[in-house]
């Protein structure tokens, strides 16, 4: 005698059509809920899911990247022509990436990171063709000013952290360079230091508006720019410490410093310190970014903060928009300055 047959599970498993028609809503707003979108309610973001997840339903990733033709993947490429030393784990990089990843995920997409030190010619397009990814942010602008521009006419889809420059045809994310140093110079100048240094690399296009916002400062207190006070150092910070050192070495008058990032301010103090020189007592010293490791230095930094999170937001919108076809504008976004012991 036989048994009677065991219960089948579901022959034919729930689709997405069956999951909008229970939820009362369309097709196209599943899709979109269950990937995250920001543009979905959470309220009906929720109420989908759990519909899902009660019904067993699951997404297939390859299936809905091949429906939707797109790779449901952004490339985040960082440029260094400028500096090939310098590396991911930067702090300010790291920082930075760590959020542009943050939002990326968010909508349910994957992420691709690309270090490309030392840029060889075409890479842009090799990269925008591969078709690796839907979308590309690049982590700066180094000294690829013209390639991002020609990049730009051929592939909507980019959006690039840095400067807003004249005549730029790709669309750019970033901080107010110049009024960010330009306020760090009017506070050093307030609590009446007189001869101002500069450290940075003022060939690169955010490290040139900051030198542009240090000559404003001082050109509104009446100070007079000298060019000898002003250093070239990379953001690795060792060229920083190098050249303050010398500075000192040379007997060169000067009673404050404003570094174009975090890591240089941090290199200048230390090379004070080993010269026997107190901060800010003998010398004060100001920063620009306000990473994490500011508030905790010794002593604690004075420094234009960047505000990461706006500006990671910001990139990802702006890029997804553009997936999406839509013309985005460029932004600049403001800066806080942050007083602390380094330079009262």
């Amino acid at each position: 005698m036989k048994s009677a047959p065991r219960a089948a599970a579901r022959e034919t498993p729930l689709k997405m059509t069956d999951i909008a028609r229970l939820a009362g809503v369309s097709v196209s707003t599943v899709s979109r809920a269950l990937a995250d979108h920001p543009a979905i309610p959470k309220s009906t973001k929720d109420a989908i899911k759990r519909l899902a997840a009660e019904h067993g339903y699951t997404v297939n990733p390859s299936a809905r990247s091949l429906r939707l033709n797109r790779t449901l993947t952004i490339g985040v490429a960082i440029p260094l022509g400028h500096e090939a030393d310098q590396m991911i784990s930067d702090p300010f990089l790291l920082q930075l990436f760590g959020r542009i990843a943050d939002e990326i995920t968010k909508r349910g997409y994957d992420v691709l990171l690309m270090r490309n030190p030392s840029p060889a010619p075409g890479w842009l397009a090799r990269l925008t063709q591969s078709q690796r990814a839907d979308g590309y942010i690049i982590m700066g602008q180094s000294d690829q000013h013209a390639v991002l521009n020609e990049g730009a006419r051929a592939f909507l889809p980019l959006v690039v952290w840095g400067a807003h420059l004249p005549e730029q045809l790709y669309c750019s994310v970033g901080s107010d360079n110049v009024g960010g140093a330009r306020s760090a110079i009017e506070h050093l100048v307030r609590s009446g230091r007189r001869r101002i240094v500069f450290l940075g690399a003022a060939d690169l296009p955010e490290i040139a508006m900051r030198l542009g916002g240090y000559r404003s400062g001082l050109e509104r207190a009446g100070l007079s720019y000298d060019e000898g006070l002003v250093l070239p150092a990379h953001f690795t910070g060792e060229t920083a410490f190098a050249a303050v050192q010398d500075l000192v070495a040379r007997g060169v008058a000067f009673d404050a410093i404003f570094a174009a990032s975090d890591l240089m301010a941090l290199a200048a103090i230390r090379a004070l310190q080993a010269e026997g020189l107190r901060c800010p007592e003998d010398v004060a010293v100001a920063g620009f970014d306000d990473l994490v490791i500011a508030e905790h230095a010794h002593p604690p930094l004075t420094t234009v903060r960047q505000n990461i999170d706006r500006g990671a937001a910001t990139l990802v919108e702006f890029l997804f928009r553009r997936i999406g076809g839509e013309e985005t504008p460029s932004a600049t976004l403001p800066i806080e300055f942050v007083v602390r012991d380094s330079a009262p």
